[in-house]
């Protein structure tokens, strides 16, 4: 059974930062894409970002609205992905949930396409 499970959220004012990030068990890590999507209240799932598997170079891939202040990376040793937001906006505020799953790279900005969830980490961006 893989499990996922995120941490590192909270409270944080406009063009702020926080760091999030995504532990993994229960399955070979460094085999998976993994990625990082939020959802606001009444809004759909957003694509935020995604790495690679190790064996394409963990290659990254970001949403149009976070480039340049959000960066992902992972960390194979430790299971773990990250998410480091700066400049954070109030647009920001979502639950961010990490996902898994052996899926090619055009497939990464699809919700869908994923196997394995986490249950999400609050952000919440004050104006």
């Amino acid at each position: 059974q893989v499990q996922l499970v995120e941490s590192g959220g909270g409270l944080v004012q406009a063009g702020g930062s926080l760091r999030l990030s995504c532990a993994a068990s229960g399955h070979t890590f460094s085999n998976y894409a993994m990625g990082w999507f939020r959802q606001a209240p009444g809004k759909e799932r957003e694509f935020v970002a995604a790495i690679s598997w190790s064996g394409t170079g963990g290659r990254t891939y970001y949403g149009d609205s976070v480039k340049g202040r959000f960066t992902i990376s992972r960390d194979n040793a430790k299971n773990t992905i990250n998410l480091q937001m700066n400049s954070l906006k109030p647009e920001d505020t979502a639950v961010y949930h990490c996902a898994a799953g052996p899926l090619s790279s055009d497939r990464y900005y699809y919700s869908l396409a994923y196997d394995y969830w986490g249950q999400g980490t609050q952000v919440t961006v004050s104006s």
